[in-house]
């Protein structure tokens, strides 16, 4: 878990005050820590490239701010994109087509040909998918994802490389599904593969390895065709919990390319970490507004729920929760800290130890840039939260929270019901 510093109790986050931001902002609002961000990206980057050809496509999907994208495009990043909207972004960022690499599920005819229109490489998740792009755009550049029947993560609902989720071609078909995209006229330049997000531990990632490895020399004994990428999809965990402890980014790769160098003729090792690269950067800022005792429970109401932050309620995730204006006191008492949603299940944290908090205090909450901002919602008309880049001591509004007239804007009530 990353340590914060803080100048006279009070925590900062790129050299300013978490709680000066608060002030100027409002909350809840999200900060990133431009530094952080480029640290973590290069981190990775060298980790893999220092031993073989490695692409980092970031995985938008954690976390899609367009000065987010446009620090990465500037670091050398490229893409995982999983919607037309995504791709849209990463576009308007800066990225040419050619850094994007699609990769979605369920995809309508009408988004492969925005997809082919805009010329982005397509990972093909199914054999009707891969048909229907032929119709579309014969030729087009593809690889194709396979289901290896390895899944890993954090929580079952982001598993997904196990052999009941709905991604990719069963690893039994994929050679016959290499040999018809030959036979429709793609020329197919890898193979891809996902077994789900925020993996801790190496081992997943060596078993789907040797798994991959397995079908490329497949491919290529049986079809003569040698892939030149091997896309091995799968978030990289980062250490949520104070006692949690950070990949070995070294070890990692030095398995994983000791294995592909030395058994394929892969000339490009792919990898899509977005929570490793974003989520330590990025602290949710929140205002305890209610301090509220019972016989049972004593509870922290913030302006933060889970239509801010909702990966406590659904995944039960843990994000560490620290006061930003007392920041290193003392914990004294436990508190659920809840949000202002009707729901009995908004909460961001139970039973956490917090010093004594008073109505006014401003909560920190630890790694949220990956999948906080993104999965956020309007869930009882609540506008979405600000975002705020720190860079170097200054601070840049890099999205505008949500007025009431954003939630009303689009709603229409048909003229016979103003009678």
């Amino acid at each position: 878990m990353r340590n914060f510093e803080s100048i006279n109790g009070q925590m900062t986050i790129g050299g300013v005050k978490a709680v000066d931001i608060a002030r100027k902002y409002g909350t809840p609002v999200y900060v990133t820590d431009e530094a952080r961000l480029r640290e973590n990206y290069r981190n990775v980057s060298a980790a893999f490239n220092s031993r073989m050809p490695t692409r980092i496509n970031y995985a938008l999907k954690a976390n899609n701010n367009l000065a987010v994208l446009r620090i990465l495009e500037k670091e050398g990043s490229c893409i995982d994109a999983v919607s037309i909207g995504e791709v849209e972004l990463c576009l308007k960022a800066g990225f040419s087509p050619d850094r994007i690499l699609y990769t979605g599920t369920s995809v309508s005819n009408e988004e492969l040909s925005m997809l082919a229109a805009r010329k982005v490489p397509i990972n093909i998740d199914s054999m009707s998918e891969m048909r229907r792009l032929a119709e579309i755009a014969p030729g087009h550049p593809i690889s194709i994802r396979v289901n290896p029947g390895v899944g890993a993560g954090h929580h079952a609902h982001v598993m997904t490389g196990s052999k009941t989720t709905k991604f990719g071609v069963p690893k039994g078909a994929i050679v016959n599904a290499y040999s018809e995209a030959i036979s429709l006229g793609f020329n197919p330049f890898g193979i891809h593969c996902h077994i789900g997000a925020g993996v801790q531990v190496i081992d997943p990632f060596l078993e789907v390895t040797d798994v991959m490895i397995d079908i490329v020399n497949e491919i290529k004994d049986v079809l003569g065709l040698q892939l030149e990428m091997l896309d091995l999809g799968g978030g990289i965990g980062i250490p949520y919990k104070p006692e949690d402890h950070e990949m070995d980014l070294d070890a990692m790769a030095d398995a994983i390319t000791g294995r592909v160098l030395e058994s394929t003729g892969i000339k490009q090792l792919v990898l899509e970490p977005g929570r490793y690269i974003i989520c330590d950067s990025t602290v949710l800022l929140a205002t305890v507004h209610d301090v509220k005792e019972t016989p049972d429970k004593r509870f922290a109401g913030t302006d933060a729920g889970f239509h801010t932050l909702i990966r406590p309620a659904f995944y039960g995730s843990y994000h560490h929760v620290a006061v930003a204006n007392r920041f290193g006191a003392p914990n004294e008492l436990a508190y659920d800290v809840v949000g202002p949603i009707c729901e009995s299940g908004d909460f961001i944290a139970k039973d956490r130890k917090l010093p004594r908090l008073a109505e006014g205090d401003v909560l920190v909450i630890y790694d949220t840039g990956a999948y906080g901002f993104t999965m956020a919602s309007n869930y009882n008309a609540r506008p979405l939260p600000a975002e705020v880049l720190v860079s170097e001591g200054q601070t840049y509004l890099t999205r505008e929270r949500q007025t009431m007239d954003d939630l009303i804007r689009g709603q229409k009530i048909p003229s016979r019901l103003m009678v």
